[in-house]
This record gives C-alpha cells, structure tokens and sequence, in this order.
C-alpha cells in the first residue's frame, strides 16, 4: 500500500456516476476525495484550484467534454487522468495507445481496482512526464479526427415579449449565469436565454468575449477599467459604467486578453 495519500477530483454530470465512484473511493485507506465537479467548468476550475494528483474525468459532457477540460487545464496542471467514457471499442483504440487508463461505462469493481492500482504506480515511480506526453498525444490524435470548427456566434435569438429579436453579438455587453438559463445584458435591454454559461462560452469567440467570474461572462470591447475592488479582488468597469466582480482566478487570463501580440 502506497503511504502517500492520493488526492481524487470526481469529474461526471451524472449524479449515479459520481455517487459510484464516492464510493469505491471512499473504501479506499490511502484516498482523499478533494472535490467533485458536475461539468467541464467547474472542473478546470476545480483542476487549476485542487491541483489533485488523480482526476476521475468523465469524456462526455454537456459544453465541455472531457477532452476541452485536459485542453484549457494542459499549461498550468496536468493530473493523472482516468478516463470515464461510454465510448464504444472502435474509439477506445485511442486510449488503449495514449491513456494512462479508462473506465467503460458500466465498470466492475475489479476494473476500478486496477485502474487504482495503475494511478498509484505512476505516482510511485515519478512517470508524470511520461503521462504528460501520453495526454499530449491523445489530444494531438483528437484535433486530428476532429471535424472542422463550427463558426462563432454572430447573431443570437432572443425572446422579447411576444416576438424573438435577432441580437448582434457585438452588442452584448456581458452575461451571467441564472440558473437553467444564461441573462444577456445587451444595449437593447437585458434577455433571458435558455442554456448553460459552458455551451455560450463555446459558441463565442475567446478572442471577444472572457470569463471575469465563474457567473459572468464580458465582451472585453466594452471593459473600460480594472480596479481594486471593496471586496479584496477586483473590479471590470465598462463602458456604461456597470462594476462586475473579477475572481482571481481568471485575473491573469483577462489582462492578457489586453496585451499586444509578440512583434
């Protein structure tokens, strides 16, 4: 038995999923279970904050998929990484190559035992470069089957009492998150769309619009200022003078998102 304990992150929008792996996990002597996350958001947050060693991660998920989790959280942490996938045999030839290990929708408890065991030998014997390399080439392999993107967003529908405006995109000024719907403050007034923040964020160009908050989404052409706020972190202020609270988490990404390119 490893005397290390193994710091675990549960990444499944499926509540029966996580609640089989919690536990497995939890009868496991040398596991601590840091965090569970329902969607690709909250787990690259979770991800960049936990800095686990293992990460549970579910391939298939509304907006961010698995894959565009390992994308956004490749430069900064890179855990261990057991996949959990429905995927059938023809597409798990991919893991078989590149993956440390997977898990097939439905999995047997001697199948977790080995992938456990799998996770601890890595850790053990120092391999987490050989596992970056891995996840590297599985994801080169993905962008190379992957088809063409699908073009940003330029108009987007939204419902204005008994009719449905077509919104030009460059006239959002932000966006919060409501619950099953996502609230867009626009120069025409605030509307309410049915979704999650995760699928509009892929739908809108990175280069335009950013993550100020786990909640809240800005077109940075309307950010004027950022400031110190009260609250300790800071303050995005735009052009119409509305103050929205910037996390520190995404502090670095914006204030890039302002620098020139390289000459």
């Amino acid at each position: 038995m490893s005397e290390r304990m193994l710091r675990t992150l549960i990444v499944d929008d499926e509540p029966l999923a996580r609640e089989g792996l919690r536990v497995r996990l939890t009868r496991e002597p040398d596991v601590e279970i840091v965090g569970e996350a329902i969607d690709g958001v909250a787990a690259i947050d979770a991800i960049l904050a936990l800095t686990p060693d293992v990460v549970f991660l579910d391939v298939q998920m509304p907006g961010l998929g698995g894959f565009d989790v390992l994308e956004r959280v490749s430069e900064t942490h890179l855990p261990i990484v057991i996949f959990v996938t429905a995927y059938d045999q023809y597409a798990l030839k991919a893991f078989d190559v590149h993956a440390l290990d997977y898990l097939l929708k439905p999995f047997s408890d001697a199948r977790f035992t080995l992938a456990m065991t799998r996770a601890r030998q890595a850790l053990a014997s120092d391999a987490d470069r050989d596992t970056d390399h891995r996840i590297a080439a599985l994801l080169a392999a993905r962008s190379a089957q992957a088809p063409p993107a699908k073009p940003y967003l330029v108009r987007l529908p939204v419902k204005d009492r008994d009719r449905y405006l077509l919104l030009r995109i460059d006239e959002i000024t932000w966006i919060e998150a409501a619950q099953n719907y996502v609230q867009i403050h626009a120069k025409r007034g605030t509307f309410l769309v049915r979704g999650t923040m995760a699928d509009l964020e892929t739908q809108l160009d990175p280069a335009r619009f950013s993550r100020i908050h786990r909640s809240t989404l800005v077109n940075l052409d309307r950010v004027r200022e950022i400031k110190p706020g009260w609250h300790g972190d800071f303050d995005v202020v735009l052009d119409d003078d509305t103050p929205l609270k910037l996390s520190r988490h995404y502090r670095d990404r914006v204030l890039t998102a302002f620098r020139p390119d390289p000459v």
